[in-house]
Formats: structure tokens, C-alpha cells, sequence
């Protein structure tokens, strides 16, 4: 990336030359994959990222209402709100100070006699019947119904993604919770802050992709997904396909769909993300895809081995109980958690709206043929009546 003069002779880099190797430790080469590694475990709310990113992208700010809900006023991502710290306050509303034991769902009920993990107890704030995901009147998942108790998770094959060997199998004998040391207790269910900073997930099958009719919405060198906006139309067509409420329309503004762009125009320039290069605690990870799932596997046994009963979501086919991305390949940008996916507000299976496609122009030319038959049918009807 060294300049160069009109006669082609390379001159000295710029300042900002490689800055990716020097912040993130990581070389940024055209026609690799590229994304985030969200370890929501290291995330202590801070919210830089998110101030980093509006500041970057030149955003305007928002929340300034307090909501009397959260501590978080953002609330969600947006078309002004690339990047989003998600508050997840999880406090029994009957008692907050009972945060014991019985009350955390830790002990007998919060493992099965094979020793594989559960999530712990009955934690859910709001509960609600029908055995489907709900949503608390201040607007976060309580993914309450029929799994609102101990629910256990699995492990099966990685998908159609190379993510290397399988995440390993937890220790025998594992103890949900069994072995947190004194500044880790925060992560014990019944009266915790759960943070995610949330984003775009760059999903390898983009299903907004698929649906943008006008072709602006492309896959760039570092297989990112971005928005042209010299293309967008602003149909919204995007909004609906995409798994998790991502991409929003600028109603009020540009009149363009807006999301995180993965800093593609810092990714040119050798430069980090605003976001995770912002990230005090390097909770969010920046780098090529391959490795970020290695070191996430590390970080995974790591938590484990104390007790924690952490996986992975968005990581390519890596399945725990109901949960499962590989209908979109995998995340770029996945997250490591600790509690239900719809806890965190996203949906335990993702899919993909153009996988209906094929049933819908069946039924549809199934429903034309009838109607034509119809139609056919009163015509005869009626030469025969005259």
C-alpha cells in the first residue's frame, strides 16, 4: 500500500498506512472474509463503540428520552444507529434481592445426568404462556413459553462453513456456575446485566441481499454486505427479509436503507472498524472470519472450564438446543453468549424468506391453473345455457 509518484516509484506509506496491523494485529487483504467476534462476556457496557461508530459515519445522535424502562435509551439499532449496546436487565421484579441459589436455578435442576450444561432455572422476568417468544411491555425478548425452565444444549457437525475442529465437549462432571471466582459472579442467572453490543451480522446468505431488487445492495472484497446508496431506491424491500431487524429505511431523511458498512471505506485504507478498534475490553474482535472462530473457540473451553455455560451463535452451523444459523452459512459478525438467543433478541433458528420462494411460485401457478379452469368452465357453462 506504498505510494506511489508519476514515474511509479514507491514513495513512503501514510501515516495511517496498515493501521490494522498495528491496533487489531491483523493484515487486511482484498478477497478474504472479514467480521467481528462479540464476546458479550467482556462487554461492560461502556457504549464507545457505539458513540465511535456515529461519529465515524457522521451519524446523528438519538435517545435522549428517557424511556423509564432501561437504563439503555437507544433501545434498538436504526437507520441513524449502526451499532447498538444492548441492555439486558435481568432482575426479579418480585424480590431483586433474592439472588440465591434456588432463586438463580443453580443446583439439581440446572443439570442433566449426562453432565452436559443447562441454562440455569426458571429466570425469565415476565412470564407469558403459549410456548412462543413474547415481548416485555418495555419491548426486550423474554423468550418465555414452553423452554421458560432448564433448557439443555447440544452440540452437532459444523455446517457448510470450514470452522476448523469441533467446539469442545464440556468437562466431565461440569458444574454450571460451580467455579466463578468472586469478581465473576455477575454472570450467575437471577440478578445480572446481560450487555451485547449488537450490529449487522454480514450473514454469508444475506437475505436483504437477495431481495433488493435495484442490485444495490452488494457483497464487497472483504465479504462484507453493503448498501449503495447512489443505487438505493428505498422500496424497503430489505427490511422484512432480514432475520434480525438490521436494516431500516431512512423515512424521515435520506429515504435510503441504512446498516453498519463493516468501515468499508477504513477496510480500503488499512484501517480498523471505529467500533472494535473503540472497544476498551476487546469484547468486540475484529479479523478474518477463520481466525476469529478459533480464538472463539478457545475463549468458549475457557469459560467453560469455569463454569459458564458459553456458546457460539452465527458460528457456521454449530447447533445448540433450538438454535441455528445455517440456513444463512454462518455469521461474519457472531457473538458469543451465555443465555437463550432470545434473550438477546435474536431468533433461535434464522432463515431465509427466498427459501419459500420455490413452494410460493408453485401454489401461485397451482392457483392460476385453477382459475383458468374456472374461468374455462363458466364459459362453457354458458354457450351451453344460450
Amino acid at each position: 500500500m506504498s505510494a506511489t509518484d508519476s514515474t511509479g516509484r514507491r514513495g513512503a506509506e501514510p501515516a495511517w498506512a496498515r493501521e490494522a496491523e498495528r491496533t487489531a494485529g491483523v493484515e487486511i487483504v482484498p478477497g478474504r472474509a472479514y467480521g467481528f467476534f462479540t464476546d458479550t462476556t467482556l462487554c461492560i457496557g461502556c457504549k464507545a463503540c457505539e458513540v465511535a461508530c456515529k461519529q465515524w459515519n457522521n451519524l446523528p445522535a438519538e435517545g435522549f428520552h428517557f424511556t423509564g424502562v432501561s437504563y439503555d435509551n437507544t433501545r434498538a439499532l436504526s437507520a441513524t444507529t449502526w451499532r447498538h449496546v444492548r441492555f439486558i436487565e435481568q432482575f426479579d421484579e418480585r424480590d431483586p434481592g433474592d439472588v440465591g441459589p434456588a432463586a438463580a436455578g443453580v443446583g439439581d435442576r440446572a443439570r442433566r445426568r449426562d453432565g452436559a450444561a443447562v441454562f440455569g432455572g426458571d429466570r425469565t422476568l415476565s412470564p407469558a404462556g403459549g410456548g412462543r417468544m413474547t415481548e416485555r411491555e418495555d419491548g426486550a425478548s423474554d423468550g418465555a413459553g414452553d423452554r421458560a425452565g432448564p433448557v439443555a444444549y447440544r452440540q452437532t457437525a459444523v455446517g457448510d462453513r470450514d470452522a476448523g475442529p469441533p467446539m469442545p465437549d464440556f468437562p466431565t462432571g461440569f458444574e454450571p456456575w460451580g467455579h466463578l471466582g468472586t469478581d465473576e459472579q455477575w454472570a450467575k442467572p437471577g440478578a445480572r446485566w446481560l450487555l451485547m453490543s449488537d450490529v449487522c451480522k454480514h450473514c454469508v446468505h444475506a437475505p436483504c441481499l437477495e431481495a433488493c431488487p435495484t442490485g444495490s445492495i452488494i457483497r464487497t472484497e472483504f465479504d462484507s454486505v453493503y448498501i449503495q446508496q447512489d443505487v438505493c431506491n428505498g422500496c424497503g424491500y430489505c427490511v422484512p427479509a432480514c432475520p434480525f431487524a438490521v436494516v431500516e429505511v431512512d423515512r424521515e431523511g435520506t429515504g435510503k436503507a441504512h446498516k453498519c458498512t463493516l468501515c468499508y471505506d477504513r477496510l480500503k485504507d488499512g484501517l480498523e472498524p471505529a467500533c472494535s478498534k473503540a472497544c476498551p475490553t476487546d469484547s468486540i474482535r475484529f479479523g478474518p472470519v477463520d481466525e476469529l472462530l478459533e480464538r472463539a473457540r478457545v475463549r468458549v473451553a475457557e469459560l467453560r472450564a469455569r463454569g459458564i455455560p458459553a456458546y457460539l451463535y452465527g458460528s457456521g452451523g454449530v447447533l445448540e438446543d433450538d438454535c441455528d444459523t445455517s440456513a444463512l452459512g454462518g455469521l461474519n459478525c457472531f457473538f458469543l453468549l451465555i443465555d437463550r438467543p432470545e434473550v438477546y433478541n435474536l431468533p433461535p433458528v434464522a432463515k431465509r424468506p427466498s427459501a419459500n420462494t420455490g413452494v410460493g411460485l408453485a401454489a401461485s401457478a397451482l392457483a392460476a391453473l385453477a382459475l383458468a379452469g374456472a374461468v374455462l368452465a363458466a364459459f362453457r357453462a354458458g354457450r351451453g345455457e344460450g
